[in-house]
């Protein structure tokens, strides 16, 4: 019963970095671009959050539903008016531009709030628990997961069944087709990444009412992103959530083992993977 408690628990946190690495995978399926700012802006969105509920003192998920908006014309106007100048067929433009816009965020977020650790309180739900055959599961990983479950089928969706879906894919086949067809790729890929922060803003609810976080995590939750990403297939969206949950398991099962061992045993799990399944268990050309 132990072993599969950890093993429901390491799925429940694999909802947790599917969620930070799914508008990483919108973003790379769409216009191959390699966001290194994506767990910066995680860590923004989550400051962010914890300023709305500060100032007017609102329910995190009130303040979540305010910042979503806020973070689509963010992230919409910084695709718009400079990550679009970087992309082309020359990967490393929008790998230093990405660079030092994490830099950037870093020390924006250091000098505004310091390097103390924040968090974002959700009252009674932090310790809410379910029983469910001997098996104790908190709420708050419950609902992470399931959140994560329906941003990945909900953005699934919008790739797939949408006007708006079809030029993302078009757009991503060949934006110079696409634009003779009347689509702009610009602001198509400006409106994808305006999707994706509203994704990041979700996952930063989350990273902030389940741990601490200050300015400098932003780094290791965008290692856990690549990794489930790569996990799972560049570019798939259910892959990402396969990744994600790989990830989790094997973290707490090394953390069963031996709790040093917790962040190492994921990215073994990683390794075996990319060794085993170069292009992911999931790639998109599957979905």
């Amino acid at each position: 019963m132990i072993w599969v408690d950890t093993i429901i628990q390491g799925v429940l946190l694999g909802g947790l970095y599917a969620l930070f690495a799914a508008g990483l995978s919108l973003v790379f399926g769409i216009m191959r671009l390699v966001n290194l700012a994506h767990g910066d802006l995680i860590v923004f969105s989550a400051y962010m959050i914890l300023l709305l509920v500060s100032l007017l003192n609102l329910d995190p998920f009130l303040a979540t539903a305010i910042a979503a908006p806020l973070m689509f014309a963010l992230g919409w106007g910084l695709q718009k008016l400079v990550l679009n100048r970087t992309l082309g067929d020359d990967i490393l433009p929008p790998l230093l531009v990405t660079f030092g816009l994490s830099i950037v965020v870093q020390n924006a977020l250091l000098e505004g709030f310091s390097a103390d650790s924040r968090r974002l309180s959700a009252g009674a739900l932090e310790t809410s628990s379910l029983s469910l055959g001997g098996v104790n599961i908190g709420l708050m990983p419950l609902l992470t997961f399931l959140s994560a479950v329906l941003v990945i089928f909900v953005l699934n969706r919008l790739f797939y069944r949408t006007a708006l879906g079809r030029a993302f894919r078009a757009t991503s086949d060949d934006p110079v087709t696409a634009s003779l067809m009347g689509i702009k790729p610009a602001s198509v890929f400006a409106t994808a990444t305006g999707i994706a922060m509203i994704v990041v803003t979700i996952a930063a609810l989350y990273l902030g009412m389940r741990a601490n976080f200050d300015p400098t995590i932003g780094p290791a939750r965008l290692i856990y992103a690549f990794e489930a990403v790569i996990i799972g297939g560049l570019g798939s969206l259910w892959g990402t959530l396969l990744g994600g949950v790989i990830i989790g398991v094997a973290q707490t099962v090394g953390a069963a083992i031996n709790p040093e061992w917790q962040i190492l045993a994921g990215h073994v799990a990683f390794l075996v993977v990319l060794v085993l399944r170069p292009r992911g268990l999931l790639p998109r050309a599957v979905d």
